[in-house]
């Protein structure tokens, strides 16, 4: 009889401070491209040299393209296929992620607060009122009753904050009084059969802020830390 052990699956072999560190270089990359915020960074960073194997590695860059390369090439430890469009977010592809009936078609926050986030279905129409308060509208987890959904804010010394994933086209008709609404430019375009979101409204001594934002892979921040100096 043999004394052989049976190899290891890749993703859970052990990996080394080279494997840390060059995960690592990839998130300061796609910090000076744009493509993470200072608190992603700070999140995935902890996480990375938290990491014990290339399992806990690996999901830090799957929705970041290798440098100089359009998306699709994130640093890999295994033989998975990359994620197709959408995925990254979802892991599913954008034509799967439209259709349905609108699970919420109004949010509404006076002196207070509101939240359309995590599994949700936007509907074709949704309407968004903040007065003295806050709104959240989060669809990097969302599906989408329709391929173009329409976002109707009003904002009246208050504010809202609408989340789109990487990959969605947005189209900002907003109109500000004495407030702004704040269209950040996309660091990754719109992709093809994308949903589209069109937000417009009113602000009046208050804002709405459009963003785009990669979504929070869970886990990120727990764990032992062995953090170094960037």
């Amino acid at each position: 009889m043999s004394d052989e052990r049976p190899e290891k699956p890749l993703p859970e072999l052990r990996a080394s401070d080279a494997d840390r560190e060059r995960v690592v270089e990839r998130l300061r990359d796609a910090v000076a491209e744009g493509r993470l915020d200072m608190e992603e960074f700070e999140e995935r960073l902890t996480a990375a040299y938290a990491s014990r194997t290339y399992a806990e590695l690996e999901p830090l860059t799957i929705d970041l393209p290798a440098p100089g390369q359009t998306p699709g090439g994130p640093v890999s430890f295994s033989k998975a296929p990359a994620p197709r469009p959408g995925g990254a977010s979802s892991g599913e592809s954008w034509p799967a992620r439209i259709g349905g009936r609108g699970t919420s078609s109004w949010g509404v926050a006076i002196m207070s607060a509101f939240q359309r986030k995590g599994a949700w279905t936007v509907p074709a129409r949704f309407s968004a009122v903040a007065f003295w308060g806050g709104g959240e509208i989060d669809l990097r987890e969302a599906r989408f009753e329709e391929r173009e959904v329409v976002i109707t804010c009003v904002a009246i010394m208050g504010g809202i904050e609408i989340v789109v994933p990487p990959g969605v086209e947005v189209d900002v008709r907003g109109i500000g009084v004495m407030g702004a609404f704040d269209h950040r430019d996309m660091a990754v375009p719109a992709e093809p059969g994308a949903p589209r979101v069109i937000v417009n409204g009113l602000a009046f001594w208050g804002g709405v802020d459009v963003k785009q934002k990669a979504r929070k892979i869970p886990g990120l921040g727990r764990g032992r830390s062995k953090r170094k100096e960037l």
